[in-house]
């Protein structure tokens, strides 16, 4: 659906059909079905620098459009993991030449949530500082103007300040971000984001973490799964390890609105295999859908239908 094709632009429409074939698990190898294979135009060749690889194909003449909002809005790297997205999200900070602030967040230990004495030294704040939650900011969090930032709370829905939602960071300031919208359907409007707490809806520990902080992560590359719902020009993935859930490849290969905008990066294997990676998809989930009619299907469908309304009226017209 994303796809801006012309029903003559037969590229466009083979192109769509193995999007739906990935999705499907339908191109899988004979010898491993969760093996498939890239074709070779949407890769990457890697080099010395898989960074610096994946930065110059998904954000061509970086160093002078970096604080254009229009040309931020388009594009994105997506990654599986959120280890890799920060490591590549830091190294583009690095590639802007600008001032930065870092801001460090306040965490502390929900009493309510234990029962456990003294649990301020059992768990000191350098301790609770070091936690990392999936949807929950880090501890330091470097901004710079010009950097594009995604939402991980709904603030104000009504505003398009949405989890999900992306801005361009406009000004810096102690206690609150100012930012200009660039997805969604509020563009272009300035907001500002307070620090609010948050806390991780599951986690491991004994305990429920207090983080007051932005509820902001940098978004050059954000993880496959947070990309879900966003329609961009150009996307290059960046595969240091293989898709490891049901229909995670398809959604990275999904977000683009032509070929032409996806590029691959593939660095999970050794240097003889560049060309092929895993698509996980659980087949047993397809078995109890509704069945999906094709197009002769409908036309059918639509052409009976016509033929008994006409019967109808004949009817009505009788009597």
């Amino acid at each position: 659906m994303r796809l801006t094709q012309n029903p003559g632009d037969i590229a466009a429409r083979e192109f769509a059909e193995w999007i739906l074939k990935i999705g499907d698990g339908e191109l899988s190898n004979s010898e491993d079905e969760t093996l498939i294979e890239i074709p070779h135009d949407l890769l990457i060749q890697p080099g010395a620098h898989p960074f610096n690889d994946i930065v110059k194909a998904a954000y061509p003449d970086f160093d002078t459009k970096f604080n254009n909002s229009k040309y931020l809005e388009e594009r994105a790297i997506l990654a599986p993991t959120n280890e890799v997205v920060e490591d590549i999200n830091g190294y583009m900070i690095d590639l802007i030449n600008a001032d930065e602030e870092t801001y460090l967040s306040a965490d502390s230990l929900c009493k309510a949530s234990s029962n456990i004495l003294d649990q301020d030294v059992i768990y000191p704040i350098e301790f609770l500082n070091s936690l990392k939650f999936p949807g929950i900011p880090n501890h330091k969090l470097r901004l710079k103007v010009g950097l594009p930032i995604m939402l991980l709370r709904n603030l104000n829905q009504s505003n398009g300040l949405c989890n999900g939602t992306r801005l361009l960071v406009t000004q810096l300031s102690k206690w609150v971000l100012e930012a200009q919208i660039i997805s969604g359907t509020h563009i272009g409007e300035k907001v500002f984001i307070p620090r609010i707490v948050l806390s991780p809806s599951d986690s491991k520990w004994p305990f429920v973490l207090k983080r007051r902080q932005f509820p902001v992560s940098i978004c050059f590359a954000m993880t496959i799964n947070k990309s879900q719902g966003q329609s961009l020009q150009r996307v290059g993935l960046y595969l240091d390890r293989p898709a490891f859930s049901h229909g995670q490849l398809y959604v990275a290969v999904s977000r683009v609105t032509s070929k032409d905008g996806l590029k691959i990066l593939i660095v999970e294997n050794d240097d003889t295999d560049r060309f092929h990676t895993k698509n996980i998809v659980y087949k047993e989930i397809f078995d109890n859908l509704p069945k999906v009619l094709d197009r002769n299907e409908v036309e059918n469908c639509e052409a009976d239908i016509s033929e008994c309304e006409m019967e109808l009226t004949e009817q009505t017209t009788m009597i």
